[in-house]
Parts: C-alpha cells; sequence; structure tokens
C-alpha cells in the first residue's frame, strides 16, 4: 500500500491537466482565433499556453525524478504545478482585464477560472500533503535501516 504514490500521481494530474488545459480553453474561437483580438494579444495567448507546457512538464519532470533530494523535487514539482494557476488567479486584478470578452461572457455568477483555479490548487495542495508524508516516512525507514 505504502508504494501507490497517490500524492505523486495526483501532482502528475494537476501537472497534465496545466499542460493540456491551457490549449484546450484557448486554441480557439474565444481566444486565437478570436478576429477581434490583436496579433500582440494572440502573441501573448500564445505565450501563456507555451507557459502552461513548460510548466506542466517541469511538474512531471520534478515529481518522477530519482536523483536529487526527495523533498526538494517534490517542492519543485508542486510550485511548477502551481505557478500556471496562481498567476490566472492574480491577472484579474491588472488594468483593464476581464474574465470573458463580453460576447463570451456567461451567465452563472462564478466564472469558469475561478471554480477551476480553486479546485487545481486544492487538490494540488492535497497530493503534496500526501506525497510530503509518504516522502518522510520512506526517508525516515531508509535512515532507520542504516
Amino acid at each position: 500500500m505504502k508504494n501507490l504514490k497517490i500524492g505523486a500521481w495526483i501532482i502528475t494530474l494537476v501537472a497534465l491537466i496545466t499542460i493540456v488545459g491551457p490549449f484546450a480553453a484557448d486554441w480557439s474561437s474565444t481566444h486565437l482565433f478570436n478576429p477581434r483580438w490583436t496579433p500582440h494579444a494572440k502573441f501573448h495567448n500564445a505565450q501563456t499556453m507555451l507557459l502552461g507546457l513548460g510548466l506542466g512538464a517541469s511538474a512531471l519532470w520534478f515529481v518522477w525524478r530519482q536523483s536529487g533530494d526527495a523533498k526538494t523535487n517534490l517542492l519543485a514539482a508542486a510550485v511548477f504545478a502551481a505557478l500556471y494557476w496562481i498567476t490566472q488567479a492574480g491577472s484579474i486584478t491588472f488594468p483593464g482585464t476581464a474574465l470573458f470578452d463580453p460576447e463570451f461572457a456567461p451567465n452563472s455568477a462564478l466564472p469558469v477560472q475561478v471554480i477551476m483555479d480553486v479546485i487545481i490548487l486544492g487538490v494540488l495542495g492535497f497530493g503534496y500533503y500526501l506525497e510530503s508524508r509518504q516522502r518522510s516516512a520512506l526517508a525516515k525507514t531508509n535512515k532507520e535501516n542504516l
């Protein structure tokens, strides 16, 4: 049971969502192919999609990395997996930003971005907690066996 690495798999899931999610949401008529968007806005949208790819891939690298310090690798994986979602949540605080363009605004009170940020960061925190406990227990067992 100890070797299931449920926390690592949860972080892996978040990393994969971080890689695929921006492309699934933004490679669309509401974003990258929106004729109202300027080329420079599309440039930054593409940059954001690629940032999700890079952060998710980095999280995958560190969560499954065998060399180096296990706790540091886990922390790096969690930070890389969280950064996209943290920066998305903070983006609404900049002047002139909106969660949706007017023609695509939903009728619901709570925007999907906010829901996703809360869920993803909560799941990631839970995965980090589980994996951190497992790695600590493994380190303790290894130390006792020396």
